[in-house]
């Protein structure tokens, strides 16, 4: 045997998609995210050229800028294995909706849809992908866990998270009633229609608190602030994270929507 059979074969090469929210309001997701990535065998590189995913122009229909922001990103993720999103948001709208985005455009219509079977949400590609079915973590809490709308729905992501969530040592989940109901946020939907999204939280914040437990996860920072912010004006003293912080055991940050040190 020479020494190139008996040498391990390279990880895959993952371009790691940070998301708008993680890159302003929460970096320490993409630190988690690169962690577990990197246990897993991958190598990670963040390119700095990447940008929005086009995701709240898309549902505004303003199409010229979906289509110019798309093509950048095809562009930034050129050449890496996967590209990986702590967001099933950003990684439905990557996967699901780019490849209809170019049909006058044949060139183009083809790199979208070899780019977009590329792209994973981070948890789903974890287990699905790589096959990981435990991490070294541990966390003595009592937690719920509520499935983002777009990662259901659009990328089937439901047993993944919590399949993960089972082998981190000393914690405890409990199934919220409704944990599919959507959380009332929706991007653009809760500014355009305030009222709605406010009952939709409010239901989801009674439906949290009615578990009895003390921590909130999910995979999608959009929703997690949203739901943050609810609780915390209902004076609820649940705690909100991410849940890759939890599968990477970086928990340093104040949970979100607290002050540090609170």
């Amino acid at each position: 045997m020479n020494s190139a059979e008996s040498s391990p074969r390279p990880g895959p090469r993952v371009g790691l998609f940070v998301t708008c929210l993680v890159d302003l309001f929460r970096p320490s997701v993409g630190f988690a995210a690169v962690k577990l990535l990197e246990d897993a065998g991958c190598t990670v590189e963040v390119p700095e050229a990447q940008t929005c995913c086009g995701q709240p122009a898309f549902n505004s229909g303003d199409r010229a800028t979906t289509e110019a922001l798309v093509r950048g990103l095809i562009d930034a993720f050129e050449g890496y294995d996967y590209v990986v999103a702590p967001s099933g948001s950003c990684a439905g709208m990557l996967r699901t909706h780019v490849p209809d985005l170019f049909e006058d455009d044949p060139a183009t219509a083809a790199r979208a849809k070899e780019f977009a079977g590329r792209c994973h949400e981070l948890v789903s590609f974890l287990v699905d992908v790589l096959g990981v079915r435990a991490v070294p973590a541990q966390l003595e809490r009592h937690a719920t866990y509520h499935d983002s709308c777009a990662g259901l729905r659009e990328l089937k992501i439901k047993r993944q998270p919590r399949l993960l969530l089972e082998g981190v040592a000393g914690l405890t989940v409990t199934e919220m009633k409704e944990p599919e109901v959507c959380c009332g946020f929706g991007g653009t939907f809760c500014v355009k229609y305030p009222q709605v999204s406010t009952k939709m939280v409010d239901n989801k914040a009674a439906d949290i608190e009615g578990t009895g437990a003390d921590l909130l996860l999910a995979g999608d920072l959009g929703c997690l602030m949203n739901m943050a912010g609810r609780l915390a004006r209902r004076g609820s003293a649940v705690e909100v994270r991410h849940v890759a912080e939890v599968l990477a055991g970086e928990l340093d940050a104040p949970p979100i929507g607290r002050p540090a040190g609170a």
